[in-house]
């Protein structure tokens, strides 16, 4: 996987759409298949499927890839230790003026409270993040305390695909197409495979409508000591060793 392809949440056609609140917005691949991303949901409150991943979580949270922050802001609403972390800048200041916190980072940046969190989440497709499957789910298990929790959305067919992508809109011509870069697609099965042979054991899963969602466990035995094996993607902070006891700790 390449650690210095830009993410589509750093691409200007994202940010853009965050900041209106509305889309259309596209990922498109090479050979011009188009998958349409759900920026007026991403926009809005939590809605009933989020809750059904909401109410599973457990400690303290990190939503990997929080976007504007719907998630951030429902748990820091109920009260929990909640951390969003993200590659663009209009999504972290979105998620910080719902009254979220968020880090302007990738997953794969040093992050505050390694190897502490009880709860990762992966949704809205975000268990594409690099293309490269595997490798973030190692970076998930060093990031959770030990038996942690991930819970990843899954994409709702059996797929398996890696491919380039670009984030496009293609309704006024209002932004040019953001730079390429690598992204993954999996369904359940794939997940589960991916997971299985990467140390993980399967928690359960489960629909809400036409969503889908799968929990895991990572290893009782915590590699989380270990250094993070991948520099950032793209981030416009850097992070400083975590301290203290709270997994959001970052002086």
């Amino acid at each position: 996987m390449s650690t210095t392809a830009p993410s589509w949440a750093a691409a200007d056609p994202y940010a853009g759409a965050l900041r209106a609140g509305r889309g259309p917005l596209f990922l498109r691949r090479a050979d011009g298949w188009l998958l349409p991303l759900e920026v007026e949901r991403w926009c809005a409150r939590a809605d009933a499927a989020d809750r059904t991943a909401l109410d599973r979580c457990e400690g303290a949270v990190l939503d990997v890839g929080c976007g504007p922050g719907r998630l951030v802001a429902e748990l820091a609403a109920r009260g929990g230790t909640v951390l969003g972390v993200d590659v663009s800048r209009a999504a972290v200041d979105r998620t910080t003026r719902l009254g979220g916190p968020a880090l302007c980072r990738s997953v794969f940046d040093r992050l505050p409270g390694e190897g502490r969190w009880g709860t990762l989440l992966l949704m809205d497709g975000n268990i594409g993040i690099g293309g490269d499957p595997r490798t973030l789910l190692e970076r998930a298990a060093r990031l959770l305390r030990p038996a942690g929790l991930l819970i990843a959305e899954t994409d709702p067919s059996d797929v398996d695909e890696r491919a380039q992508v670009q984030v496009v809109d293609l309704v006024g011509a209002r932004s040019a197409p953001g730079a390429a870069f690598p992204w993954a697609r999996l369904g359940t099965p794939a997940l589960l495979r991916h997971a299985r042979a990467a140390g993980w054991r399967a928690a359960g899963q489960w629909a809400a409508g036409d969503r889908r969602f799968v929990a895991l466990r990572s290893r009782s035995a915590s590699s989380s000591a270990e250094p993070p094996k991948r520099t950032a993607v793209i981030s416009s902070q850097r992070a400083r060793k975590p301290s203290g006891d709270s997994p959001v700790t970052d002086r």
